[in-house]
């Protein structure tokens, strides 16, 4: 990335409103993703709070800097040239967990995994289909994520999120257009930053029982040891996108350092070295040989963002 991506004028900017939050510069995308691929961020915002998630976007909004929103960088791909503007990366600095009253309060930050286990320790059920998901509950939210027949539209009863104009707004459940790996904060334009959960009462044991089976399941099928961005394509109607792969004989294809997994078809794997062209020229030929072979166009379910 060339220096002229970044002024001093906007860092400074940037950091008088992040109080506990931090600002990275040039910040490489492949130490924030799970595909460990991506090139630079021009600025890097990991914010603590809605308040300086607000301050951060009212700035960009000024300087017409583009937005990124990023998780815990799972469910994307990053382009090798990088993401232009400012990217908000929510994650530890907003990862809280509590209860209220009767219900879970989970910054947008919290990994899955966590909210998972959090839930378990109070008796409450709903959330064991989340606990192998490889993401953070605000990217769960966003698109909608599931799993084992559960997924978040099923459990989460209101959103806190900041919108275009820096106003920090609640949407409750009925506002929130859940559907299939959708829902609203895809058209708004909102960043979502803490999530209300309503979970029903059970029993510790039962609860527990159920995580280490998905947990087993998960670990038995899917190629946990190599680099990925998860699934990588939606599931189209009336089939299994790993099955299709699978059946057209594509596993182990690989191009570059790219290679559709072994284990899974449905993932595509960074074997090693993979750049964001190569995730990309794999993505289409498996797509074409898909349909060739099966009549069914595959649409990718990953996330691809940045510059090529």
């Amino acid at each position: 990335m060339e220096k002229s991506n970044v002024t001093t004028e906007i860092a400074e900017k940037l950091q008088s409103v992040l109080v506990k939050g931090s600002l990275l510069l040039a910040e490489p995308m492949s130490k924030h993703t799970t595909f460990k691929i991506g090139g630079p961020a021009d600025y890097f915002v990991m914010p603590a709070a809605a308040e300086e998630v607000s301050g951060a976007l009212k700035i960009a909004k000024a300087y017409n800097l583009p937005i990124t929103i990023v998780g815990n960088g799972s469910n994307m791909l990053v382009l090798d040239k990088g993401i232009r503007g400012l990217v908000l990366n929510f994650s530890s600095a907003m990862a809280e967990i509590r209860m209220q009253g009767d219900t879970i309060i989970a910054g947008a930050g919290a990994l899955l995994k966590d909210v998972s286990h959090f839930a378990a320790e109070k008796s409450l059920l709903g959330m064991e289909f989340a606990v192998g998901i490889p993401g953070s509950i605000g990217g769960a939210v966003f698109m909608n994520a599931g799993a084992y027949e559960g997924d978040t539209s099923g459990v989460v009863s209101a959103v806190t999120a900041v919108c275009p104009s820096g106003d920090i707004q609640r949407f409750t459940k009925e506002n929130l257009a859940f559907s299939y790996r959708h829902s609203c904060f895809q058209d708004n334009g909102c960043l979502i930053c803490e999530v209300e959960l309503k979970l029903e009462q059970g029993t510790k044991s039962f609860i527990r029982g159920k995580m280490d089976d998905f947990t087993t399941r998960r670990e038995s099928k899917q190629p946990l040891e190599m680099p990925s961005a998860g699934s990588t394509f939606k599931r189209p109607p009336g089939h299994f996108a790993g099955t299709l792969i699978e059946q057209a004989g594509l596993k182990g294809l690989r191009v570059g350092g790219a290679e559709v997994s072994r284990k899974h078809a449905g993932f595509v794997v960074n074997a090693g070295g993979a750049t964001a062209e190569d995730v990309l020229n794999l993505i289409k030929k498996v797509q074409e040989l898909v349909y060739e072979h099966a009549g069914v166009r595959l649409e990718p379910e990953v996330r691809i963002i940045g510059d090529k």
